[in-house]
């Protein structure tokens, strides 16, 4: 399982609110290995405020 922190690592210079496909593609930019991107994927498709709120939701997957 992928850590929150190692997300946000990937998700380094991402602009907010972003939804879904935003941050996918931002982690893609940033090089993100495919476990990753996977979780990324799973998350619901809605607008994302904060790292804090991508972190929530991934934490609700868990």
């Amino acid at each position: 399982m992928v850590s929150t922190g190692e997300i946000q690592q990937f998700l380094h210079g991402m602009d907010y609110p972003a939804r879904k496909k935003d941050l996918v593609k931002k982690a893609q930019s940033n090089n993100a290995p495919g476990d990753v991107i996977d979780m990324l994927n799973k998350l619901p498709d809605q607008d994302f405020n904060s790292p804090v709120d991508v972190n929530k939701a991934i934490g609700g997957m868990k």
